[in-house]
């Protein structure tokens, strides 16, 4: 058994009008991880979302998961939440689950037994009979996360899934998360709100303009070590920075940083400023950012030029 659920082989698709969306894209993401896509506007990530339940097919390319995906039983091992997804506002919160639940074939016996659990984990048990249209944004995206996992997947895809919730409702989405990875799937998410991800991705795919520029594990793609900084107030002599600069560290205006993690290595560091008479007024421990890692690497790409008249638009996902 391959130790990855989802692989991208050679993945390519362009639209009328010569616009390549996606330059043969690989990817691999391993089972029971947190996946993060991540891409300013136009840079393919809704379209590789779109052709991983089949809503329409690449010109080149192979998507596997376990098997080559497009038969029903392998689709079912997939979760999906759009984004935008907007379900019937007469419908309450449990008649979604259960409407999703014949959707994907769960069988009856099991339906109830499955949407009472899923309830539950999302939080949503106490208002199951309310109907969608007075849901707010959170409610829906809880019970949206519910659905998608109806069939019991191997693997969720959740594009967007905090915009518009408020931070309470996106700290509980955080929790949730983890929950689903700590029963062993895979969690694949499309979004812009790089806070969010960062504290619970396992690994991170960055794109632009229908190509991968990064992939792998955050501190494999950071540029800048992780290490500790001690800040200071007042001047180092000509003779400390040497000797700062000789050892591997950085000096900067009021700071030193080293390539550590280790606080014991900072303490020779703090004494050699104490000796010239200066205060240390910080130690802290700093690492690059994801959205410093996502800047540099994308370089500030903006959304690309609006498709011509002639061509044809990614289609819209379609609405439960």
């Amino acid at each position: 058994m391959s130790d990855y659920v989802l692989e991208l082989s050679g993945i390519r698709k362009t639209y009328r009008g010569g616009i390549e969306a996606l330059k043969g894209i690989n990817l691999q993401v391993p089972q029971g991880c947190v996946y993060g896509l991540l891409g300013p506007n136009g840079a393919g990530k809704s379209t590789i979302i779109n052709l991983l339940p089949r809503f329409y097919e690449p010109q080149e390319g192979k998507i596997f998961i376990d098997q080559p995906i497009g038969d029903r039983k392998t689709l079912q091992q997939v979760g999906l939440l759009p984004e935008h997804t907007q379900f019937p506002p007469y419908l309450t919160g449990r008649q979604v689950i259960e409407f999703a639940a014949g959707l994907q074939n769960v069988p009856s016996a099991l339906t109830k037994e499955r949407t009472d659990m899923l309830l539950e984990k999302v939080s949503m048990t106490d208002s199951q009979h309310r109907k969608i249209k007075s849901y707010s944004k959170g409610m829906k995206q809880r019970i949206g996360v519910a659905q998608a996992l109806v069939s019991n997947p191997k693997i969720i895809f959740l594009d967007e899934p905090t915009d518009g919730v408020d931070p309470a409702g996106r700290k509980e989405f955080r929790s949730l998360v983890r929950e689903l990875r700590d029963e062993g799937r895979t969690i694949f998410i499309n979004t812009h709100i790089l806070s969010e991800l960062e504290p619970i991705v396992d690994r991170v795919a960055i794109m632009t303009k229908g190509e991968i520029l990064g992939e792998g594990k955050l501190d494999e793609l950071r540029t800048e070590k992780t290490g500790y900084v001690v800040g200071f107030e007042g001047q180092l002599s000509a003779e400390s920075v040497s000797k700062f600069l000789d050892g591997g560290l950085e000096v900067e205006s009021g700071s030193v940083r080293l390539p550590s993690t280790n606080a014991l290595d900072a303490q020779p560091v703090i004494d050699r400023i104490r000796k010239e008479g200066l205060v240390v007024t910080d130690l802290s421990l700093k690492s690059q950012s994801l959205e410093d890692l996502f800047i540099g690497l994308v370089g500030g790409t903006s959304s690309p030029p609006p498709l011509p008249a002639n061509s044809t638009q990614p289609p819209k996902t379609p609405q439960a």
